[in-house]
């Protein structure tokens, strides 16, 4: 299954079992619909829990804003809560993503790093480019 949306809050790493590392996240969907009789659409937002269990390195590049596409698969939790009662959440149980477009803070610093060392480069000749 594949999903696409727009990071909600930073990802969180979390250990499991002190030695098993869980990057969590949730993403938001946007979609809109025109209700019969109306002539106005309706915003809809849903937001999905993410679970990537691969590698918490790549959290760094779940950044709030961040557009991504995610493969897996839904799992569903269910538990007591505190009042006793059944209830269940869904998960998405993520075997890989994709980063469609960087949340714009991490982009813009990305950018900067790549120019500082653009720049760096640039200031002095290699030797072997020596023209004598």
């Amino acid at each position: 299954m594949e999903i696409a949306g727009r990071v909600t809050a930073d990802a969180t790493v979390k250990t499991v079992n002190g030695d098993k590392e869980v990057v969590n996240f949730s993403i938001a969907i946007n979609d809109s619909y025109k209700p019969k009789g109306s002539s106005e659409y309706k915003d809809v937002v849903t937001y999905i829990r993410c679970a990537y269990w691969l590698s918490a390195n790549r959290a760094k590049v779940l950044k709030k804003g961040a557009v991504v596409q995610v493969i897996g698969r839904i799992g569903m939790d269910v538990y007591n809560n505190m009042d006793g009662q059944a209830v269940g959440s869904l998960t998405f149980h993520t075997n890989d993503f994709k980063v469609l477009a960087f949340a714009k803070k991490a982009e813009e610093a990305e950018r900067a790093a790549i120019d500082l060392t653009v720049q760096g480069q640039n200031t002095a000749a290699p030797e072997d480019d020596l023209p004598f």
